[in-house]
């Protein structure tokens, strides 16, 4: 006789990864759906494309080593070629436009909603598997292309049902930056100081200005006492990048503008806490030696002129607004990036109110689609994160619940309960027939487990008068809250009536609320 135990798999979570249940599914459908009607909406039609891509196709994301699991999850193919899931929806939509370029029209606009996958350390509120909705239009240098997607998520976050003052687009440029430090001396050529100078910069919001200017600067110790090498700029190297990146937004205070050229502001500068009057067009003196970088001068041209896009379209900056301190996929926008934030605190896990942050960003990727074709094509693109979306909404009592549920109990006659199910959906209502025991207890606890609001109850006293009884749970629930014993709960008459069998349909509206038949 063997003495060796049945090896039985654990029943665990991978780590980063989440089950997710009935209300969470119908919350995110619901505001998928929203989200989904208002980009049909702006004429952008949906593509779908495989979760699988071949590796190299992900490009940056591929590590120089044998197995390419660093950042994504890959697997070989059974023809030894590597493929992995994808990271994102951009890297595929740009295969995509690559293999079908000839045939598509110019500009290419499409919307596309699904999971990806990050081979990442989890943490709270980070998964390595998530939801994302994007839009994009590729085959436009315009900046008509980058101001209508600017347009379009306000529309989005508006439809969800977030108020005007509760969310705020924000947009920079990046040849803002590229100009900034190509000013002070940091060419592109200098691959190793430019890459510390930007992952520094990329710190802001976490680090703060001291941390940046440490980074910028020698270097920084952090809490653990680890020491981080800096870029070795000089103190006015640091001061100018310092002065860039904590300008205000340049048209805070303006919500009707024809031209962000006409704002004026004071700003505070760091060191020594200057004030003066500043426009747009002077903040290309104001961090010293601006006005000879033609990139600085390109990249704000291409801002004012989506300014003047949105503005004339009636999203004035309590919607949309310029500000500097956003930067971005440091390794993959070109020009414009956009991100769009929430105002109002939230609890985090510890129970402190926080600012939310983030819910959507994007911005113009001009050499992504040349990776393929050797030939650039413009292209620009914002991504909605649903999950923080919807963690946001919950926050608010805005997300969407599953329509009630109506349970037939079985009794002796399933067949019956089957009938009746059937006429119930055919009135636009959601019901479904008890399969379990024929115990009239337990039909009536899966009943009130499930968290039905109707039990619809033929038992042989009803039908033999022609009669059908409903048990409103969800009123009976809140009889229970005055009522001390379970049992009296359940058999609480004001919380059940008796009826003609022909009045069914009609009485299940009128205690649902529904109207003319629609939960």
């Amino acid at each position: 006789m063997s003495t060796s135990k049945q090896q039985r798999p654990k029943a665990r979570l991978p780590r980063g990864f989440r089950d997710r249940t009935a209300a969470e599914i119908a919350a995110e459908r619901k505001a998928l759906d929203t989200i989904r009607n208002v980009y049909q909406s702006y004429g952008f039609e949906p593509l779908e494309t495989p979760a699988f891509e071949f590796t190299d196709a992900l490009g940056k994301f591929l590590p120089d080593v044998d197995r390419p699991n660093e950042g994504v999850f890959s697997l070989r193919d059974d023809d030894e070629q590597w493929l992995s899931l994808r990271y994102d929806l951009t890297a595929p939509l740009a295969r995509y436009v690559a293999e079908n370029f000839q045939n598509l029209p110019k500009p290419f606009r499409r919307y596309q909603v699904g999971q990806v996958w990050r081979n990442e350390k989890p943490g709270p509120g980070r998964y390595r598997e998530f939801t994302q909705f994007d839009a994009d239009t590729v085959g436009s240098n315009s900046p008509a292309a980058d101001a209508e997607l600017l347009m379009m998520v306000c529309d989005a976050l508006e439809a969800v049902g977030l108020k005007r003052g509760e969310y705020v687009v924000k947009i920079n440029n990046r040849k803002l930056l590229d100009g900034m430090l190509e000013s002070i001396g940091v060419s592109a050529e200098d691959r190793e100081r430019r890459g510390i100078v930007l992952r520094a910069v990329d710190k802001m919001d976490r680090l703060g200005t001291r941390g940046v200017q440490a980074l910028l600067g020698e270097g920084r110790k952090d809490e653990s006492g680890d020491f981080t090498k800096g870029a070795g700029l000089t103190p006015d190297q640091v001061m100018r990048v310092i002065h860039f990146l904590t300008l205000p937004p340049f048209n805070e205070q303006a919500e009707d503008i024809g031209s962000s050229d006409d704002l004026i502001r004071e700003v505070q500068f760091p060191d020594g806490k200057i004030k003066r009057p500043i426009t747009n067009s002077a903040i290309l003196t104001s961090v010293m030696g601006l006005a000879t970088s033609s990139l600085y001068v390109q990249g704000l041209a291409e801002l004012n002129k989506i300014i003047e896009l949105v503005a004339a379209a009636g999203f004035g900056t309590r919607r949309i607004m310029v500000d500097p301190s956003i930067i971005r996929g440091l390794d993959y926008y070109t020009g414009p990036v956009f991100e769009a934030q929430l105002t109002f605190p939230v609890k985090n896990e510890d129970g402190e109110e926080v600012v939310f942050g983030s819910v959507a960003g994007g911005g113009r990727y001009d050499d992504l689609v040349a990776r393929f074709t050797g030939q650039q094509v413009p292209a620009t693109g914002i991504s909605i994160g649903v999950s923080r979306l919807l963690t946001a909404l919950r926050s608010r009592g805005l997300t969407g619940d599953l329509e009630p549920l109506i349970v037939v109990l079985s009794l002796d006659d399933a067949s019956r309960a089957f009938a009746t199910a059937r006429e119930l959906r055919n009135a636009d209502f959601r019901a479904e027939a008890y399969v379990g025991t024929k115990k009239f207890g337990d039909q009536l606890k899966y009943a009130d487990k499930r968290g039905a609001a109707l039990a619809i109850i033929e038992g042989g006293d009803e039908i033999a008068n022609r009669q059908v009884t409903i048990k409103n749970l969800a009123a009976g629930a809140e009889m229970a809250k005055a009522i001390e014993s379970r049992a009296e709960y359940l058999g609480a008459r004001q919380a059940q009536v008796t009826i003609a069998r022909a009045q069914l349909v009609e009485e299940v509206r009128r205690l649902l609320g529904a109207g003319d038949g629609h939960c």
